[in-house]
């Protein structure tokens, strides 16, 4: 088994305005992601499943030491790459493992489906069927945002800057173009976070500093649950 590698992770609830000026100086010297557009944005859609008794929101709002949750997620609405992510949080640290998943598979899965993760290749497919079985995992929510990204290979920084966090409205098929949704946080607001390995370049956290800026625990995920 591979060892789990973790990182830390910084967020911060910050406005527009403020976003406006940490995407100026990032962009001044650090690239965006490939997968932009022209406004150097991407659009990131996910499904997040969690018990009946919702046990991965409470254990985030009770903020528990050690946690993990599912998602399923694709970019840009492009339905050729998807993937399953299992997140893990560990005393502020966090980590992530993904495997492959095709359309169909994603919809079989929602139809209850499963049997086929039993033989599959990869380990945390196989996992993910243990815990639809044991821990009877059900999809939640729909989490929509758009994402601008940078990144620094010294220590493997990625900053992103996530705005228009909507929350699906009574549906989870993420794979519905026109999927009600509902804005999750008060208008003019959007998440900064910052992840890294082992150190953050002192000239990046010059980048990203803000006087009027708070520092949160925010999920999305538990931000759109408790929204709706």
């Amino acid at each position: 088994m591979k060892d789990i590698k973790y990182r830390s992770e910084l967020k911060h609830i910050i406005t527009l305005g403020d976003a406006a000026v940490v995407r100026n100086r990032l962009a001044m010297v650090l690239p965006a992601d490939e997968n932009a557009g022209p406004d150097r944005r991407y659009h990131v859609r996910s499904l997040y499943f969690d018990t009946p008794e919702d046990r991965s929101l409470f254990e985030k709002i009770e903020s528990l030491p050690f946690r993990e949750k599912f998602r399923i997620r694709f970019y840009n609405h492009d339905h050729s790459f998807i993937r399953l992510e299992k997140k893990i949080k560990h005393y502020g640290k966090s980590a992530k493992s993904g495997a492959g998943l095709k359309k169909e598979e994603v919809q079989a899965i929602l139809r209850g489906d499963i049997l086929f993760l039993i033989d599959a290749g990869q380990a945390l497919l196989r996992e993910f069927y243990l815990k639809l079985k044991t821990e009877r995992l059900i999809p939640r929510t729909v989490v929509d945002y758009m994402r601008e990204a940078y990144s620094y290979p010294a220590g493997n920084v990625r900053v992103t800057i996530d705005s228009d966090v909507r929350a699906s409205i009574s549906s989870t098929d993420l794979f519905d173009a026109d999927l009600p949704c509902a804005a999750v946080l008060e208008t003019g607001l959007c998440v900064l976070e910052v992840k890294y390995d082992g150190f953050l370049p002192e000239f990046i956290q010059d980048l990203i500093q803000l006087n009027k800026c708070t520092s949160t625990a925010i999920s999305k995920y538990a931000a759109c649950r408790l929204y709706m």
